[in-house]
């Protein structure tokens, strides 16, 4: 009986760990997204009509579930934009996110991906996402897993449709990827 009740309790100690360090492993990778979030919004350029006053925010949007558990709003808190102060918005419905900037699209929403790019076409909103082909379905930004590696995909031709810049030095960093061309 001893026996069994020390390895009921060793195999828990056991299952906790692992539960632990999956929650710290996903914790860090949204700690990385998130700073490649800030850190993209440096090298593009949106139209001016973006922002309907000159001291309006720079709205991040997150739509769906929201897996930054706060380490986007640490982030951003205290950044600014050329001169917009930027702020995180989160939302389950795209029509809630009109006025963001950047959108970051949820792996809750993988099932909506095509109507949500519909209901963003051709605004100058920068899509970010971590669904699995989202750039190659008209996306402009996705991120994907290399191993243990936070990497990221562009595809410049969906930025340009909707009015962004994306600098050469972003662009030298991302792998890039075409509408309707899959990967094989």
């Amino acid at each position: 009986m001893f026996l069994r009740n020390s390895i009921g309790k060793l195999f828990c100690i056991f299952l906790l760990a692992i539960v632990s360090a999956n929650t710290r492993a996903q914790t860090k990778e949204y700690q990385i997204k998130a700073a490649f979030l800030y850190n993209f919004v440096q090298f593009i350029e949106w139209p001016a009509s973006v922002f309907a006053t000159t001291n309006a925010p720079f709205r991040i949007g997150v739509l769906g579930d929201n897996p930054f558990k706060g380490a986007l709003e640490a982030t951003v808190q205290g950044e600014t934009v050329n001169d917009h102060k930027m702020v995180v918005e989160t939302a389950q419905q795209v029509g809630e996110l009109k006025d963001c900037q950047v959108i970051f699209i949820s792996r809750s929403e993988k099932d909506h991906i095509n109507e949500i790019l519909s209901q963003l076409d051709s605004s100058a909103v920068l899509t970010v996402s971590e669904v699995d082909g989202f750039a190659q379905r008209g996306g402009i930004i996705n991120f994907y897993l290399e191993g243990t590696k936070v990497r990221f995909e562009i595809n410049p031709a969906a930025a340009q449709r909707d009015g962004l810049k994306i600098g050469s030095q972003l662009l030298s960093l991302g792998k890039i990827v075409e509408t309707g061309k899959e990967e094989k």
